[in-house]
């Protein structure tokens, strides 16, 4: 704002009106028209001159590196600095010879021992991501799976019916279970008591198959092992903790048959008509 009031009060002046270059400050230059009709610009209210030239505030010269505005404190460095000798620590003691160790207060009961605990983390808890019945019925209608072959959860993930990251497994929920009116067949990690009853009611069946992590790399990505030039590993039994909450192994690579519960075939079969 102040170089345009100067600027402004600098053309006005007569001292200005001449035909000579002149500078106005160290950043603009005025030209004067190279025109025989010099007195046509005056006449006409205009300056007479052609304009200004803005010289960059920018040089080489003035170059420098991105430096803190603060700089680091030099301690022991005389006492003109104001931290020499003791270096702000004081005189003595403890805090002045060595360091401690992080939460230390002096001998008596940290704070980390002097709060309660509560609650605990359960090291065997699993996560699994829910996805509902009638999710599956609107990808069904909408053509995006095929109620035809096995839906596993590696189509669920193709089909963005769950997300991207499945830690432990899926888990099939009842929502949605009256939208299921033709027969399925699904391989999931967990299924409530409602949506099995559900599926099976409409001639489908569901299995609960056991996977560990490396097994869900192999069922979900296995282009990865093929870009390190590895083998699909082998599916892992359950621990034995697990082994009555899953009807059988994982298969690898990703199935596109289901296999049927010969158990209850047989029990079927052996039933009178």
């Amino acid at each position: 704002m102040i170089r345009r009031r100067l600027l402004s009060s600098l053309i006005s002046s007569n001292s200005l009106l001449t035909p000579k270059t002149t500078l106005i400050s160290t950043f603009y230059q005025i030209q004067p028209f190279k025109d025989s009709n010099f007195n046509n610009y005056i006449a006409n209210g205009a300056s007479g001159f052609m304009g200004l030239r803005a010289y960059s505030l920018l040089s080489l010269n003035d170059l420098r590196d991105n430096v803190p505005r603060k700089q680091k404190t030099r301690k022991g460095r005389g006492i003109g600095s104001g931290k020499g000798k003791t270096a702000g620590r004081g005189h003595k003691g403890q805090k002045a010879r060595g360091t401690m160790k992080f939460g230390f207060e002096g001998g008596q009961t940290p704070m980390r021992r002097r709060l309660p605990k509560r609650g605990f983390k359960n090291p065997f808890s699993l996560t699994f991501q829910p996805v509902g019945l009638g999710k599956i019925a609107r990808l069904i209608n909408a053509g995006k799976i095929d109620s035809h072959e096995l839906i596993t959860m590696k189509t669920l993930k193709e089909t963005r019916a769950i997300g991207k990251q499945i830690k432990d497994g899926v888990r099939l929920m009842g929502r949605g279970a009256e939208k299921i009116q033709w027969p399925i067949h699904l391989e999931v990690s967990r299924v409530t008591v409602r949506a099995k009853q559900a599926v099976e009611a409409a001639g489908g069946s569901v299995r609960r198959v056991h996977y560990n992590q490396l097994g869900f790399r192999a069922l979900l990505k296995p282009e990865w092992f093929e870009k390190k030039g590895r083998l699909l590993p082998k599916a892992a039994r359950p621990p034995p903790k697990l082994r009555d909450k899953v009807d059988s192994i994982g298969r690898l690579p990703a199935p596109t048959k289901p296999i049927p519960f010969y158990t209850e075939e047989k029990e079927a079969a052996s039933t009178p008509a």
